[in-house]
C-alpha cells in the first residue's frame, strides 16, 4: 500500500540452514509428526553465521570451499554452526530458538522430562512453562541475577557462586557444541565468535578456548583484548584459529534482497 509496484522480498533466519542433511535435522520422536506438522531442526541466526563464514574466507584469502568453520554467534540469543565448504551442515538452534547451548534467558537443550516433570509438580500450563524455559532460564536461570553476561561476570568477580556457576556452564556447553561440530564436519580449520558477547566479552572467548586446548585451539591473551573489529585472537602455533568478526545482517539481507529483484 505505501510503496505499490515495488518488489517485496522477505529474507529469512532460517534460509541458510536448508543445507543441513536430513540425519542432522531430524528428531528421533515418531516420524509422523515430521510428515504431519514438519517437526524437524530448522536453525536460526543464518543471515549471521553466513556473513562471518563468508567474511572469514575474504580475511584469510581462501576459497570457502576449502574450509571447515565453526561460527558462534553469542548474544542474549546464541546459536552454534558448523560451516563446510561454505554451507550449513549443522547447527545448534532447532524447531525454535530455544534448542541448544543455554543463551541469556533460553534454556537450551535439556532433558524433555524436566518439562513435563515441572509440568505436573507445579501445576503448569504449557504457556506458564513455555515463558519458563524462554524468559526466566539460561545464564539468568543459574544466577538469579540478569539475563546479561557483563553483570553476571560482576558478579562472579564479587564471589557469587551462582554467578561464577551459569559462567562455567555457558562456556562448556558451548565448548562442547563446538567439539560436536568438528566431528560433524571431520575437523575445523577456524572457530568465529560474533554478536554482543561474542564480540565483546574476551573472558567468556577464553573460558571456551580453554576447554578446546585439546584440539589445538590457543588463544593469544593479548589479541584477546580486541572488542567489536575483526582481529585473529589465536597464537601463531595454534591447530586452529580464532577470529572475532562483527556480524552484519542487514548487509546480507541488502545484498540478498538486490540479487532477487535483479
Amino acid at each position: 500500500k505505501v510503496m505499490p509496484g515495488k518488489p517485496m522480498v522477505g529474507v529469512f533466519d532460517t534460509a541458510f540452514h536448508q543445507t543441513m542433511p536430513k540425519e542432522r535435522y531430524i528428531y528421533p520422536i515418531p516420524y509422523e509428526y515430521y510428515k504431519k506438522y514438519g517437526i524437524r531442526k530448522y536453525g536460526f541466526h543464518g543471515t549471521s553465521h553466513m556473513y562471518v563464514s563468508q567474511r572469514l574466507a575474504e580475511i584469510v584469502g581462501k576459497d570457502i570451499s576449502e574450509l571447515k568453520i565453526v561460527t558462534c554467534h553469542l548474544g542474549q540469543g546464541s546459536s552454534i554452526c558448523a560451516v563446510e565448504g561454505g554451507k550449513s551442515v549443522d547447527t545448534s538452534m532447532g524447531l525454535t530458538p530455544l534448542g541448544g547451548i543455554p543463551m541469556g534467558t533460553r534454556s537450551g537443550d535439556l532433558d524433555p522430562s524436566v518439562v513435563t516433570f515441572l509440568m505436573k509438580k507445579e501445576n503448569l500450563s504449557s504457556d506458564e512453562m513455555d515463558r519458563i524455559l524462554n524468559k526466566e532460564s539460561g545464564a539468568f536461570g543459574i544466577s538469579g541475577i540478569s539475563p546479561d553476561i557483563r553483570d553476571i561476570e560482576a558478579a562472579a568477580k564479587e564471589g557469587n557462586k551462582r554467578a561464577e556457576l551459569a559462567l562455567k556452564a555457558y562456556d562448556l556447553n558451548i565448548a562442547q557444541y563446538i567439539a560436536k561440530y568438528a566431528v560433524s564436519m571431520g575437523g575445523v580449520d577456524v572457530i568465529v565468535f560474533t554478536a554482543g558477547v561474542g564480540e565483546n566479552q574476551k573472558y567468556r572467548r577464553m573460558g571456551i578456548c580453554n576447554h578446546l586446548k585439546f584440539m589445538g585451539v590457543n588463544l593469544d591473551e593479548e589479541k584477546n583484548e580486541v572488542r567489536s573489529e575483526e582481529a585473529e585472537i589465536s597464537t601463531n602455533d595454534s591447530n586452529v584459529k580464532v577470529y572475532v568478526i562483527p556480524t552484519n545482517e542487514e548487509l546480507v539481507i541488502a545484498r540478498d534482497t538486490l540479487n532477487l529483484v535483479k
